[in-house]
């Protein structure tokens, strides 16, 4: 077996019609994923699919992804953490060991605003999911927030991290981490992952594209695109670098593929993306497993 799995993000409303058409291609793992609430989802049941779809498969279903704002109040951010406890209860039910999403952000507020508000969540979370064994990972899309504003997650860039771990100092969190949205930072995503793979639990998998021809003619600041999100194996991220990192720091687990953001590949092109980047990240771990011949 492998130690790093290649699969793809599903949304729980896709599983039944879409998860038994992507094992077919060779999807080795899932991330299943609720956006906004989890509430109206009966978990056993969706499990139950899941299990049914999976069974006679060495498919896995790699986590489960909540995306919200658990840090607001109202009716938004109690749905967010409900969801957020609802996944952490049910994991086991999926055979995962690993809930992940946004950490959320007090919205207007710098990071380290938002941090105590952070720490009152998570921590009750972290020694929940501990206590169960589980993992919790926070994906680091800044969602068009900064260091001094933003609306929904704060887990973008490595001064936040270093916050968030000593805020909430437990080994059972750590990061989902893409490359993709350190390089429209640009930043060198190879630095900061050799820096923090040990705190990585997860990865999407997107990669991105920068224009810097663009940028060099029209700054960042004019009407022309000069960034793109892509899928694996048409962006600018060399993934056998990655995979080398994540090896060399004894990291075991999966790359989901998140698709629906590449400009070309995308609409009737959006399957021919992903197993296009399902097929190019398995060459980039090294292709298929070769035993060692027996020694004469």
């Amino acid at each position: 077996m492998h130690d790093i799995k290649i699969g793809t993000l599903i949304s729980a409303g896709n599983v039944k019609k879409i998860m038994p058409q992507l094992i077919r291609h060779g999807f080795e793992t899932f991330s299943i994923t609720f956006w906004g609430t989890a509430g109206d989802w009966d978990m056993a049941e969706l499990a139950a699919s899941v299990k049914a779809i999976l069974a006679g498969t060495d498919c896995q279903i790699s986590c489960l992804s909540f995306y919200g704002n658990p840090l607001i109040d109202g009716e938004r951010g109690e749905a967010a953490r409900d969801g957020w406890s609802k996944l952490i209860e049910t994991a086991h039910l999926f055979n995962t060991d690993l809930v992940t999403g946004f950490t959320g952000r007090l919205i207007g507020e710098s990071v380290p605003d938002s941090i105590p508000r952070f720490a009152e969540v998570f921590t009750p979370f972290a020694e929940k999911a501990r206590d169960k064994g589980l993992r919790l990972a926070f994906e680091n899309c800044d969602m068009g927030g900064n260091w001094k504003s933003g609306d929904w997650n704060i887990a973008f860039t490595p001064k936040a991290w270093e916050m968030m771990f000593a805020a909430v100092p437990f080994d059972n969190i750590g990061l989902q981490w893409e490359p993709c949205h350190q390089i429209v930072q640009f930043t060198d995503p190879m630095a900061q992952l050799r820096k923090w793979a040990d705190k990585v639990f997860s990865l999407h998998g997107k990669d991105a594209t920068v224009a810097w021809d663009v940028i060099k003619e029209q700054g960042i600041s004019g009407v022309a695109d000069y960034v793109w999100h892509r899928t694996p194996g048409f962006g600018d991220t060399n993934w056998t670098d990655i995979i080398t990192i994540l090896r060399m720091a004894g990291f075991k687990g999966s790359i989901d593929i998140e698709g629906w953001h590449d400009p070309v590949y995308r609409d009737e092109l959006e399957y021919t993306g992903q197993v296009h980047a399902l097929n190019y990240l398995k060459q980039c771990r090294g292709g298929e497993i070769i035993p060692n011949f027996e020694k004469m």
